[in-house]
């Protein structure tokens, strides 16, 4: 309702606020907002993707400048990744499967932040064919969900020490930037209509993106926003698996 645009408009700047502070879009973030305020799924999808390809934006551009990107390792992830992230935009669940998948995928996101980090070190690269095939996975999910895919990518580089913490965060950037951007387009093509207030909610969403890069990458902690934010994707993702 028009009166609860405030109050949304807040609780966005607050997501890209606390994400962008540890180098991630929000996606996530917005859609557990969104779904808090009892938005259809029909219109959370394409509005999580337009602020988060704001937000990724300005995170992939920072980490680019500070020379953290790798593109050996970005492109293998991001060949397939983007048309399939367009084939799940394109996609629209029914709403039951729609807050099962998104439930689930705001859970997976709650125990990103609360599990300790993996040792900031290298051991090996992925062989290309295997980047390549979990960069179409993560693709097709990226665009069913209306996320970006980061919060699957930057854990699997971390976990399985294919880059420092640094890299991973840029390379996520990007990834998260393209298939947004993907996705978007597939969810528009598929229902032929925009939500208009999500314009109204950019603003909100690059105020808190440009504040928290900055913020994040010199004062506040990361490990205290990501317990922060697990708390907020906890309720979410619990309230979609459990309210009908």
């Amino acid at each position: 309702m028009p009166d609860h645009l405030p109050l949304l408009a807040a609780a966005v700047l607050l997501v890209a606020l606390l994400y962008s502070s540890v180098g991630h879009a929000g996606a996530s973030g917005y859609i557990a907002v969104m779904s808090l305020f009892a938005l259809a799924p029909a219109v959370i999808k394409p509005t999580a993707l337009v602020l988060n390809i704001l937000v990724a934006s300005i995170g992939a551009w920072q980490f680019w400048r500070a020379g953290h990107f790798s593109w050996r390792l970005f492109w293998p992830f991001a060949v397939l990744a983007v048309p399939l992230a367009f084939v799940g935009g394109y996609v629209n669940l029914p709403t039951h499967a729609f807050k099962m998948v998104v439930g689930a995928v705001l859970l997976f996101s709650a125990m990103r932040f609360l599990l300790r980090p993996s040792a900031d070190e290298v051991a090996r690269e992925p062989s290309r064919a295997l980047a390549v095939s979990l960069g179409a996975g993560l693709g097709l999910l990226a665009g069913l969900t209306g996320t970006g895919g980061g919060i699957f990518l930057t854990p699997l580089l971390l976990h399985l020490r294919w880059a420092r913490a640094r890299t991973a965060a840029a390379v996520s950037a990007l990834f998260i930037l393209v298939n947004s951007a993907a996705g978007l387009l597939g969810n528009i093509a598929g229902t032929r209509q925009f939500p208009a207030f999500a314009l109204l909610l950019a603003a909100a969403a690059v105020v808190g993106g440009s504040v928290g890069s900055y913020w994040g990458s010199r004062h506040l902690q990361p490990a205290v926003i990501k317990r922060c934010l697990a708390v907020v994707l906890l309720i979410a993702g619990t309230k979609l698996l459990l309210v009908r």
